[in-house]
């Protein structure tokens, strides 16, 4: 039996496969379309999935979309006539795109896959979210917290499930949403919603917390950790291109211009950016102010996640936490969450935004709504399109570019490490792509975490990108705990995502200086020997080169583009940086120096 999910038509569209419950392949549209957090209908992804399986859309048991168009429908046209006129603009773009193809979710489904109507179903936005974290997870019972911007009308859930049975016991609604919230911060710190929002986590640990008090004045939470906004300091509801009002601005000053370099006394003026204005002293004061309320903002959104993962824990008494939704890709409240709540594990898995929701929606229909026995533990993220040798043998030639080939890996390996070791930054393509927004060692650039100028020298020659933004290091799994502050690092499965921020141990801080963030923490990503054979090998190769046995790991990306997807993608992204060294699949290739 095979069933389809979709979600698309607000960002991060994706489409996910199921045979027999079991996921065959899933992956967002941005890497075929190459638009960053394509909303689009997902035709790209869904082509992939079918041809993944060798099927047609016709050997499709469901398609199954991740909302209900019609009630999310209603929440924007009961929000708009409560805020009319100031909601005008809203209400006429809200119904050119709903009228135009957002309404009409199941005729589309029918006639882009040639389904019939009854082939179709529908499962609720925080319901797929959590039957995206439940379903997949090694766990047969455990509780269910879910948290986004919003679906149809909800924003959070609290929830159990228990064997194929999810049970969303309570709910807050929008316009209440920590999502939301945080996005306002993001707007407000110059990033762009719903894509910079990890970049105001980034940024928080340079700031002091300075404006907790105020940030509290925007938010309330209560005994049972459920919230509420003081809409006062919101536009989001009513506005089209504004998400927070004049008495945001009023309690913590002017917004941050999107094109202000960010520097501050503690940062320093990074080579990169060239000769340091004149009023350098100045902006970094101004630099310093947005660092505090990023810092300050942060530190309020761990603070209701605690809360409400606390009292889920009180009213269910359950060890084990699923999480899902945009803000469960937080990795930093994940760590505090694991750390100061009574639950002893975490399952959150590599796509918790809106792109999870594919997934989620056919294993709700699959495992709950048919009843079927769960047979399905996702332990990795590779579940993208691959290239063959062949494949990329032919792009190569057809291509005209000088390469290496190697039919031994180890002396593949063992040049990959030469580089490394030498300084060299490599762009490492293999296998299948990762499904979800991290490179996780198939779709990656390299580079060695011990050099203290790493940092600077992959930010200004390839990733284009704002110093604060802190590099990941991937390290053998068996080998976590002698670097990392995580105990019990191997059980962990969110720190196969990257979705756990903890600090690098003190006395390994100058050993990996490359990877250490500002505040002494690490974005950790554990490497299984079973999961991640040739990258595990690569990184063991490392570790016995240079005692080691861990690797700086960023996006193999351009800034403001989707991750790479095909030998072609990857071969652009690394003529256009300066990058030094390129590996795809058992192939090889050096810039001249």
């Amino acid at each position: 039996m095979y069933i389809l999910g979709i979600s698309c038509y607000y960002h991060d569209a994706a489409a996910a496969l199921l045979k027999d419950g079991v996921l065959v392949a899933a992956a967002e549209e941005e890497r075929f379309s190459r638009i960053k957090h394509d909303h689009d209908f997902p035709k790209n992804a869904i082509r992939f999935c079918l041809e993944q399986a060798g099927i047609r859309s016709e050997d499709l048991e469901y398609v199954v979309f991740f909302e209900k168009p019609f009630r999310k429908l209603d929440r924007i046209l009961m929000t708009t006539l409560q805020m009319y006129p100031q909601s005008w603009k809203v209400f006429r773009e809200s119904m050119i795109s709903w009228l135009i193809d957002k309404l009409w979710v199941a005729t589309k489904l029918q006639s882009e896959l040639g389904v019939p109507k009854n082939k179709v179903l529908f499962s609720e936005h925080h319901l797929s979210h959590a039957a995206s974290a439940f379903l997949c997870s090694p766990f047969d019972e455990a509780a269910i917290l879910t948290v986004d911007g919003v679906g149809e009308w909800v924003t959070t859930t609290y929830g159990v499930g228990r064997g194929n049975d999810i049970r969303l016991l309570r709910q807050i609604e929008f316009p209440h949403s920590i999502g939301l919230l945080y996005s306002a911060f993001t707007a407000f710190l110059g990033f762009e919603v719903n894509e910079g929002e990890y970049k105001v986590m980034g940024m928080a640990p340079y700031g002091e917390l300075r404006y907790v008090d105020k940030v509290w004045k925007l938010v309330q939470q209560n005994q049972d950790g459920s919230f509420c906004l003081d809409m006062d300091y919101f536009s989001f509801h009513h506005s089209t291109d504004q998400t927070y009002s004049r008495k945001f601005v009023g309690l913590f000053g002017e917004p941050r211009s999107p094109k202000m370099l960010f520097f501050t006394e503690k940062t320093g003026f990074p080579k990169y950016f060239g000769a340091p204005p004149g009023n350098y002293k100045e902006l970094s004061v101004q630099n310093q102010h947005y660092a505090d309320v990023a810092a300050s903002i942060q530190k309020v959104t761990e603070e209701l996640l605690i809360g409400m993962a606390n009292h889920l824990h009180e009213e269910t008494g359950l060890k084990r936490l699923c999480i899902a939704g945009g803000v469960g890709l937080n990795s930093v409240a994940n760590a505090r969450i694991l750390k100061e709540t009574r639950f002893e594990e975490l399952y959150i898995q590599p796509a918790a935004g809106d792109g999870g929701g594919a997934l989620g929606a056919a294993l709700w229909a699959y495992n709950t709504l048919l009843g079927k026995p769960r047979s399905f533990v996702m332990s990795h993220a590779y579940w993208g399109r691959g290239y063959s040798e062949g494949e990329i043998a032919q792009f190569l030639n057809n291509s005209s570019v000088p390469c290496q080939h190697f039919s031994s890996e180890d002396q593949l390996l063992d040049q990959v490490v030469e580089r490394l070791t030498r300084g060299k930054v490599v762009g490492w393509f293999q296998g299948r792509f990762e499904w979800g927004p991290r490179a996780l060692g198939n779709r990656s650039i390299l580079a060695d975490p011990r050099n203290p100028e790493m940092k600077d020298i992959v930010n200004a020659k390839i990733k284009f990108r704002e110093p604060y933004r802190p590099f990941a290091p991937s390290v053998l799994a068996e080998c976590a705990e002698k670097y990392f502050e995580l105990p019990n690092a191997m059980k962990h499965s969110p720190a196969r995502y990257m979705l756990y921020v903890v600090p690098v141990r003190l006395s390994e801080q100058a050993t990996l200086p490359a990877i250490t963030h500002v505040d002494g923490t690490g974005r950790l990503q554990t490497v299984f020997r079973q999961e991640s054979p040739r990258y595990s090998a690569l990184i063991e190769r490392f570790g016995q080169a240079t005692g080691v046995p861990v690797v700086l790991n960023t996006s193999f990306n351009l800034k403001g583009e989707p991750i790479v997807n095909t030998p072609a993608n990857a071969f652009e992204t690394y003529s256009r940086s300066e990058m030094d060294s390129l590996v795809l699949g058992n192939f090889l290739l050096d810039k001249v120096t």
